[in-house]
């Protein structure tokens, strides 16, 4: 990642207005910031949500609230918890995510 030509800025993430994005069950709520190529996101998932899709997003991940599942598309399962993390490059492992509580994740991708 190549952070340039950003000038200091703060961001009030409760005055961003969320966008809902349906999973192949429940939902998520996305909070985002655009930076040049770089974009910063709050995100919220419903109890019960699967994603609807494999990503291949390369992501910086921090759970802020609740339990973050992640899958491979080799089938190996990761769960995040609050306080851990995860990083992946573009292209690099496709990935997919869910909740059985909901989770509240700060994303930089």
């Amino acid at each position: 990642m190549d952070i340039a030509n950003i000038p200091f800025g703060t961001t009030d993430w409760s005055q961003i207005e969320p966008t809902e994005h349906p999973g192949q069950t429940g939902s998520a709520l996305w909070r985002t910031q655009q930076f040049g190529a770089i974009r910063v996101r709050i995100v919220e998932y419903t109890p019960g949500y699967l994603a609807d899709h494999w990503c291949s997003k390369g992501h910086v991940l921090f759970c802020l609230e609740g339990e973050l599942h992640t899958e491979l598309d080799d089938g190996r399962q990761f769960i995040l918890k609050p306080g851990m993390s995860y990083q992946v490059a573009d292209n690099a492992e496709a990935h997919r995510s869910s909740t059985p509580v909901g989770a509240r994740l700060f994303i930089v991708d």
